[in-house]
């Protein structure tokens, strides 16, 4: 092949059953990646500005980079003890939270049915999730330090009692709206409880589940950090306080970025699921 021909294959356009999938790649950047590059390429360079100058009371971007960058690129070191790196501390968290939030899901969905079917379990136990819900996270550690003996199953039950109410509500007010239609259908059809449970009332429930799913993972996730930050060991929470306690500005900063990056892969994980389970159902 000589040299004319090979640049003529290579100016040569891609295939037309490729178009559409680089046209969609295209849109894709364009519309989801590009928009938040940009704000945070702009609220980067107002950082830097900023806290560049020597009186500034954080460091900026660059620097964090810096202090931080051995974090960065070994994120699995072990040391002992507390001695780790960022990412066997986020699993830490993560577990504790996986293990309060599932808990939370169990219950909580089972509350939100009862409380939604019965008017009688509505008007009993309605008024008294309403009073323990707006108990703050961090009020429930105390308590259950006393109760459990143990950090861990502590920090658990603060992750459960925080994530279970949304789920509730969200649960109850679902089963309450669903359409009296789709009862009449299961009347004719002669549905019991158990067919009616997988068959109506879950499918016509779950944008509301799926709803209150989503809020109990962001504060399953939130409350575990401010935990952390009280019973010590290992986990993203203490790992912030202790750097606090060092005066290591930089580490926050960079663990902070963690924590809101593993909180958004949380809560969109969540919505896919819901998006896959609600699909054909009518949202609330």
């Amino acid at each position: 092949m000589s040299v004319s021909q090979r640049a003529d294959s290579v100016t040569q356009p891609a295939p037309a059953s490729w178009t559409p999938y680089l046209q969609d790649l295209k849109d894709v950047l364009v519309q989801k990646v590009l928009p938040p590059l940009l704000i945070l390429a702009l609220l980067g360079g107002i950082w830097e500005i900023l806290c560049s100058s020597p009186g500034a009371a954080l460091p900026p971007p660059s620097q964090v980079l810096r202090d931080t960058w051995d974090l960065i690129i070994n994120p699995f070191y072990d040391y002992g003890g507390n001695d780790k790196g960022m990412g066997w501390q986020i699993l830490a968290s993560l577990e504790r939270v996986a293990y309060g939030y599932s808990l939370a899901v169990i219950a909580g969905i089972s509350l939100g049915v009862l409380v939604g079917q019965s008017t009688w379990a509505l008007r009993g136990l309605d008024p008294v999730f309403q009073v323990l819900r707006t108990v703050p996270p961090l009020a429930w550690l105390p308590i259950s330090l006393a109760g459990f003996q143990d950090s861990t199953p502590s920090a658990i039950f603060v992750i459960f009692i925080t994530a279970i109410w949304p789920i509730i509500i969200n649960t109850s007010v679902g089963v309450r709206n669903i359409p009296e239609d789709y009862r009449n259908v299961a009347r004719v059809l002669r549905l019991n409880g158990y067919e009616y449970f997988i068959r109506i009332m879950l499918p016509a429930a779950a944008p509301y589940i799926f709803s209150g799913l989503r809020i109990g993972v962001g504060l399953s996730w939130l409350a575990i950090v401010a935990a952390e930050m009280l019973i010590g060991g290992v986990g993203i929470g203490f790992f912030i306080w202790d750097a606090w306690n060092a005066s290591m500005i930089s580490d926050i900063i960079l663990a902070l970025i963690y924590v809101g990056i593993v909180g958004f892969i949380l809560d969109r994980m969540v919505a896919y699921v819901g998006n896959r389970v609600t699909r054909g159902t009518s949202k609330g």
